[in-house]
């Protein structure tokens, strides 16, 4: 990836946001500066050699015919072809380097948004719907496409014909050059004005489009369709989809017809200004003015006509340029997103992982202003012990795991691994030292196989066997048609709640981290199946250090240390046996569970 898009730009401002917004879109096409040269020498070959065609014309006209020289007219007959023959050489050579620009742009824009994303904290991704995310990737990335791969290439190549026929025009004759660009202003104008106006309606329809792009990415997931069968709401959601659709045909309508009937007006004049320079030759050789020969005039036109050409592509391309300056908006926006979790310039790492958490008068914050979610959480756990937390719904208790693996980080005090604080660890130290397993496991429309190597991608299949094996799940994936090769769909609901529990298990047992935190890993499971889940959980657990955040007691009752939080505070601390002599709230969260327990 380009340097210059691990930048962290400033947001532009009101006074000098478009100016500024150019020249970040500039910035994107600098590492292929070399390139684009070669794209200038290219255009500016090809507007050359156009323009002398009229000139060979005018010769072949004034001069080769009338005086009857064959070998001057063979002569220009064959300028005529060379011109046309290398100016079709030039535009496909010209089409495949900007082509391949362009294309090297778009992915270094795509690679840019998704390593700015992927470093995000979990606090973005928990306010922001999934669909959105995936639109200003594909869809407004996509929409650029046009912007980044021609238009940029097109602007050049037709400022350069239009510069370069003026001239011309100007060498054969003056006063009709003059007539041919007294509406040129005018028409620069107008374009302008569409452009400002189709710039506005694009940024509607993109925000339309991620709309509909998350209505899309909720409600046609598993989950979606179960929720939307279940409760009754297809239909709904169905005709829901429709309106947002409807309102997204109005949008693209509007686009494609904003200043449509003014740029009609533009190409309709400047197709009749052939007529009108042969009416000025005409009434200028009538009133006795100096004299233009016919090969001058049929040259004129020639050229007039081809400025037509380029002259209305420019004015369309600066319309497509502004509307693209929308969408290059929406993207910087995720580029210029502040990242909230980021590894020191001098990150310590640790060779060596003995798995020691400390929580030193801990205090986090969703925000400044918010309350506290967890406040003066002072405890440590020694490497190789198991700590379990608890509490009633609301209490702190998956924010207090989340501080670990530096989900989030912490607003006061800190959190140490082996003594040192997890915020100046480089990312990968940490994703080594602690495995999370959390109550929605997560697997990838992929083979078993595919997604158990996602935590070692190198593992063999002997080690993808042992990690099943121990956490009691390789004999079902064997007894399976496909075995280790079997797809488990669509966030791996072809398997049972347990069956998916063991996997995330197997998983990490394959990553082998020295610190585990168990995220309430069973409380969405039937008690027979906990059973099961949890022979899993206790051979993932050995030997390392646990950190255990349970909702069901039965799971905790073995760990070396028990801490009850209660609106984000340490309420209690200590082993099971001595939480329940002294009758405080673990032991009313107990008999809580055991009325919940079923009796059968």
């Amino acid at each position: 990836m380009p340097p210059d898009l691990e930048t962290r730009w400033t947001p532009p401002t009101d006074a000098d946001g478009q100016p500024r917004q150019v020249r970040r879109i500039l910035r994107l096409f600098r590492p292929y500066r070399a390139r684009l040269a070669i794209v200038g020498l290219l255009v500016g070959a090809a507007s050359l050699v156009s323009v002398a065609t009229p000139f060979l014309l005018k010769e072949t006209l004034d001069v080769a015919i009338p005086q009857g020289r064959t070998g001057l007219l063979s002569l220009l007959a064959l300028g005529m072809i060379l011109s046309a023959v290398l100016s079709s050489v030039f535009g496909v050579l010209q089409t495949l380097i900007s082509t391949t620009v362009g294309q090297r742009v778009m992915h270094d824009l795509r690679t840019a948004v998704y390593d700015r994303l992927q470093r995000m904290s979990l606090a973005f991704f928990t306010r922001t719907r999934t669909g959105e995310v995936q639109s200003r990737i594909a869809n407004d990335i996509g929409g650029m496409q046009a912007t980044v791969t021609s238009t940029a290439t097109s602007l050049v190549s037709n400022a350069t014909s239009v510069i370069a026929t003026i001239v011309a025009m100007i060498a054969l004759d003056w006063r009709l050059t003059v007539v041919s660009l007294l509406l040129l202003p005018v028409f620069v104008w107008i374009s302008r004005r569409v452009g400002n106006e189709r710039k506005k309606i694009t940024t509607q329809r993109q925000k339309q489009m991620a709309a509909m792009a998350a209505t899309v990415t909720e409600s046609l997931s598993v989950s979606g369709i179960l929720l939307g069968r279940t409760m009754g709401r297809t239909d709904s959601l169905t005709r829901s989809f429709a309106e947002e659709s409807e309102q997204l045909v109005d949008l693209e309508v509007r686009s494609n017809m904003a200043g449509r009937w003014r740029m009609a007006v533009i190409t309709m004049v400047m197709a009749a200004m052939p007529a009108v320079i042969y009416w000025t030759a005409g009434m200028v050789l009538r009133t006795g003015g100096p004299q233009t020969s016919i090969g001058t005039i049929v040259a004129f036109v020639s050229l007039q006509q081809g400025l037509f050409r380029p002259a209305v592509s420019l004015l369309s391309t600066g319309v497509q340029i502004q509307t693209s300056l929308a969408l290059f908006q929406r993207i910087f926006e995720y580029l210029d997103l502040p990242i909230d979790i980021t590894e020191r310039e001098r990150p310590v790492r640790l060779d060596r992982i003995r798995g020691e958490i400390r929580f030193e008068n801990v205090e986090f914050r969703y925000d400044d202003q918010g309350a506290a979610i967890l406040d003066g959480i002072d405890i440590g756990v020694p490497a190789g012990d198991s700590l379990a937390v608890v509490g009633p719904t609301g209490a702190g208790k998956s924010t207090f795991g989340h501080l670990v693996p530096r989900l989030y980080d912490v607003t006061g005090g800190r959190v140490t691994l082996d003594g040192v604080d997890v915020r100046d660890l480089d990312f990968d130290t940490l994703a080594r030292a602690i495995g999370v397993v959390s109550q929605e496991t997560y697997l990838f429309h992929a083979t078993v196989a595919e997604n158990l190597r996602f935590a070692k991608p190198d593992a063999t299949d002997e080690e993808l066997r042992a990690a099943a094996r121990a956490a009691q799940i390789d004999d079902h994936i064997t007894a399976l048609p496909d075995g280790y090769d079997t797809v488990v769909g669509e966030r791996g609901h072809r398997f049972s709640g347990g069956e998916k529990q063991r996997l995330a298990i197997a998983r990490t047992i394959l990553r082998d981290p020295p610190v585990l935190i168990l995220d309430e890993a069973t409380s969405a499971l039937d008690t027979r199946t906990e059973a099961a889940v949890q022979d899993a959980i206790d051979a993932l657990s050995a030997d390392r250090t646990t950190i255990t955040i349970a909702h069901r007691l039965s799971t905790v009752r073995d760990a070396d240390q028990i801490v009850v939080l209660d609106s984000g505070r340490l309420a209690e601390r200590g082993t099971h046996a001595e939480l329940m002599e002294r009758d405080g709230r673990y032991a009313a969260l107990v008999r809580r569970d055991a009325q919940l327990e079923p009796t059968s």
